[in-house]
């Protein structure tokens, strides 16, 4: 029963958290690989981005709420989500309009693309707070478990119980269909087949006759629904604060590197190679080592690597240790 119990416990703290926070992470990471392999600089708006699609889904959500439009049991949020992605794509094919595209013309290096991605990241960020606010915002509604602890307890007779949130449910599943139809739209469209060839060879590309700028304008596209809905699940899952998503491209860069950066495989196998790291050195392991240690042997301690307020440092010194060993990542992404 112990043992049960102890499963029970590192399930429902490690394992159900680490799936939907790397479903999240796997997200963003693919909207960074993707334009680091195709229109090839490291983009450093992408959290902020990912910000600008929240706040625009909040703000709809908000608007249907005020008029009794919900989803039932799902959030209201699920129905804003559109209205989240397109302004996002506008303010992306505006942003490459007015900034990145004269980069291209003029055949700037990737550093700088980099700089001119750092001031999108300041404005972007200065845009969100100026509009919603700096401070936490909440935008669930529906119901918000679909399997509660204390029914769980009294279903199984545990003294342990298992949580599973609506919000991580919606992440599993949504971070699934999404992988499985960018990955479909990559590997058997034309259009998707255009993005690859640009990826790998611009020149050969550009001499088979594919329009550049609209394979620039294609991955803008994705990469704002890539963001908004990284995004959006994110804040169902926690909450928004444009500054936490400021914060979350560490991660995201770690996950796309860690991967290889240029991967998709890549990014999203370090999403959550960077979620459990987080997750697992964070957790206070107390509860599951007393079910499994003999009588008298129980930890005092929490048993606890890092407090959770450091949980970025995680992906830092995973970042590190990668470039120092493996700079290629794991799937051995572009690195030039």
């Amino acid at each position: 029963m112990d043992l049960l119990n102890a499963l029970v416990a590192f399930l429902n703290f490690v394992v159900v958290p680490g799936v939907a926070y790397g479903s999240q992470l796997a997200l963003g990471a693919l909207g960074v690989t993707l334009i680091y392999g195709i229109l090839r600089f490291s983009n450093f708006a992408h959290g902020d981005t990912m910000a600008f699609g929240t706040m625009i889904t909040i703000l709809v959500t908000w608007w249907l709420q005020a008029r009794g439009v919900h989803l039932g049991p799902l959030p209201t949020a699920l129905l804003a989500l559109p209205a989240g992605i397109l302004l996002t794509i506008l303010l992306l094919v505006i942003t490459d309009k007015t900034v990145y595209r004269y980069y291209r013309h003029h055949k700037a290096v990737p550093v700088t693309f980099m700089i001119a991605s750092m001031g999108v990241m300041f404005m972007t960020n200065g845009i969100v707070r100026f509009v919603i606010g700096p401070n936490d915002q909440r935008f669930v509604d529906g119901e918000r478990f679909i399997i509660r602890a204390r029914d769980f307890k009294e279903m199984t007779g545990l003294r342990e119980g298992l949580a599973f949130k609506t919000s991580q449910g919606i992440t599993i599943v949504t971070a699934v269909i999404v992988v499985a139809a960018l990955f479909w739209f990559l590997g058997r469209t034309r259009t998707g087949k255009s993005m690859r060839a640009y990826s790998d060879n611009e020149d050969l590309a550009l001499l088979s006759g594919i329009n550049p700028e609209r394979v620039v304008a294609i991955t803008w596209i994705i990469v704002a629904a890539l963001a908004t809905v990284a995004g959006v699940l994110y804040g169902l899952d926690k909450s928004f604060k444009p500054f936490t998503y400021f914060q979350l491209l560490l991660p995201i860069f770690a996950s796309a590197i860690v991967g290889g950066l240029g991967s998709p495989i890549g990014a999203i196998v370090g999403g959550f190679v960077i979620a459990f790291s987080e997750v697992t050195v964070t957790y206070a392991w107390k509860k599951v080592l007393t079910y499994l240690a003999p009588e008298g042997w129980e930890p005092a301690g929490l048993v606890q690597l890092l407090s959770t307020d450091y949980k970025f440092a995680v992906s830092f010194v995973i970042l590190v240790i990668v470039l120092l060993f493996r700079p290629t990542g794991i799937f051995a992404g572009k690195t030039g």
